[in-house]
């Protein structure tokens, strides 16, 4: 690694932590319904919306009703995405005419983006036209991205109310997060963005005078793609969402063009995530309990950003004994280097974003191993918007139950006891997307149709499998690629993957939610494990590695790490 790429990663890291704070602050506002510097321009359109959907904010709901209320909206926004992919054919804004998505894609694809996955089998500037993109999936990426961040608040309400039957108002959480968050600052990125070269355009295609090579074998003129990218790009990172309006996605020039745009993305991916710790703070009145999440949290990033960084700087021994010396750049964008690369494909699988600035499926064995296991570890290093506080928080019930178990002190959190129910419901959370993972991927090596579009044997098909699985099931949407997932046995599969891998533990924490607001909260004493200091940080880390190991081990066993002995030994 040079002085400049250190230097990159020193000033991501200054520029998260003096970023998140301010912000985690502002949401923690937003969330208590506290007036913001805002309301004055966004007011009006909170009221209006409220208005216009027969909704009293001030209305408390328990769990149950604050599930059914998340579940049916995004239902709804399932229905409508998927008519607008069926009926693309006929529908404006298409100026080249593209029909519409086969029922098995249109399904696939409208899960995806309703679960904040954004799994794509098709590519965007061939596939699918500005209305889909911006009336689709754009606004999905804006609605997927604050129901996450609405149950997260959720959860943490529990955890800060005592003798309550309710957690929030699921209605108002989800329009504040978008007015007053989400929409502002995919403004300011989208700006930013296209400051820098990302294309904002509602222009057709234009056709360009064709090169040498293409003239001399008779070919006619290239389309150069436009749209509306810039800002569906600045949510797609914002809202750790990560569908692409191009097939290659942040590897293409017209999303991501320069080294400042592929750090500003990076910086995007990460950031909301990293604030809702300082807003888990504030609102539990315990701002040390945030800092203790994000130092386990960036501990766990950083490992493995050095992993991979490591492992790709290091290159394929086989290549150095072919006398091609350095990293290997295949699958790599030039502009970006090694390291940029590695550090995108890190905060892209440590959240639930799934954008990806390089062929994950290039990566050396070991480099592959790296963000397979952030999306297999559950992704909260520092996780989705949303979805990675609450994962994390479920991994906190269990280390301090265990803990209590282990050591004889009292398994509470925020003065919560952890009982058996919030034991149950933790327990579903964390693993019902490991659970899937290896569900599905064991029916997809053992099926024709599964194998059937399996581009690589052995190992190394192993790991394309398992990872489009885990991508999956865990609501992250990159791919290692070498698999054809454009197939109905894939989209299908997947779509229950994505379906159940993001609502069963959504509802589960909500029903934790609940039952935490219920209880009484009892004042520390010699008995109450401390779950802000280093000890319990360290003790929360080897849990979330312990429950990782165990559950994928064998699995990865099977497929990089003996890919990884194999190249070693030079085969």
């Amino acid at each position: 690694m040079t002085l400049a790429d250190a230097a990159q990663v020193v000033a991501l890291l200054a520029l998260l932590l003096l970023a998140a704070g301010p912000l985690g602050a502002y949401m923690a506002r937003v969330f208590a319904g506290e007036r913001t510097f805002l309301d004055g321009i966004l007011g009006p359109c909170e009221r209006l919306v409220y208005r216009a959907g027969g909704v009293d904010p001030e209305e408390e709901m328990g769990w149950r009703r604050y599930a059914a209320a998340m579940l049916a909206f995004n239902a709804a926004g399932l229905a409508a995405l998927l008519a607008l992919l069926l009926l693309q054919g006929v529908l404006p804004l298409n100026p080249r005419g593209l029909p519409g998505f086969d029922w098995d894609l249109a399904l696939g694809t409208a899960v995806s983006f309703v679960t904040n996955t954004n799994w794509q089998n098709y590519a965007g500037e061939a596939s699918a036209g500005a209305l889909v993109q911006m009336a689709g999936f754009a606004v999905q990426n804006f609605l997927s991205a604050a129901t996450g961040i609405a149950i997260a608040v959720a959860l943490v309400r529990g955890l800060a109310r005592q003798r309550s039957a309710t957690i929030g108002n699921f209605w108002a959480d989800l329009v504040r997060v978008t007015l007053y968050v989400l929409l502002p600052l995919s403004l300011v990125a989208a700006l930013l963005l296209v400051s820098q070269g990302v294309i904002q355009s509602f222009g057709p295609y234009r056709p360009i005078e064709p090169l040498e090579a293409r003239a001399a074998a008779g070919e006619g003129a290239a389309l150069l793609p436009l749209g509306p990218v810039a800002s569906q790009e600045a949510i797609k990172e914002i809202g750790t969402n990560g569908g692409g309006y191009f097939n290659a996605n942040s590897a293409h020039p017209f999303e991501n063009p320069t080294p400042l745009t592929n750090f500003l993305e990076i910086f995007l991916i990460l950031l909301i995530p990293v604030a809702l710790t300082w807003t888990f703070g504030r609102m539990a009145g315990d701002p040390r309990q945030g800092r203790a999440l994000l130092a386990a949290m960036l501990a766990l990033l950083l490992a493995a950003g050095g992993a991979l960084v490591r492992a790709e700087t290091r290159g394929n021994p086989l290549l150095a004994g072919a006398g091609v010396a350095g990293p290997g750049l295949e699958g790599k964008e030039t502009r970006f280097g090694v390291v940029g690369s590695a550090l995108f494909a890190t905060a892209t699988t440590a959240t639930s974003c799934g954008a990806v600035d390089a062929m994950h499926d290039s990566l050396t064995p070991l480099g592959g191993l790296v963000p397979l296991g952030l999306i297999l570890l559950g992704e909260v290093a520092p996780g989705g918007v949303g979805s990675g506080l609450y994962t994390m928080l479920a991994f906190v019930l269990i280390a301090v139950f265990v803990a209590g178990l282990m050591i004889g002190r009292t398994p509470e959190y925020l003065g919560k006891k952890i009982e058996a129910r919030e034991m149950w419901l933790a327990i579903v959370t964390v693993l019902t997307p490991g659970a899937l993972v290896l569900v599905f991927s064991g029916v997809a090596v053992v099926l024709p149709a599964g194998l059937a579009t399996l581009g690589n044997p052995g190992a190394h098909g192993l790991s394309e499998v398992l990872y489009a699985f885990a991508s999956m099931a865990n609501n992250n949407g990159s791919a290692f690629a070498g698999l054809g997932g454009d197939t109905p046995f894939y989209n299908l599969a997947g779509a229950l993957a994505m379906a159940l891998g993001r609502f069963v533990p959504a509802v589960a924490v909500l029903a934790m939610a609940g039952s935490l607001a219920a209880r009484k909260a009892v004042p520390p004493s010699l008995g109450t494990l401390p779950t802000h200091q280093a000890p319990f940080v360290l003790w929360l880390m080897l849990v979330v590695l312990v429950v990782g190991a165990l559950t994928f081990f064998p699995a990865l066993a099977c497929g990089p790490i003996v890919e990884h002995f194999l190249m070693s030994g030079g085969r």
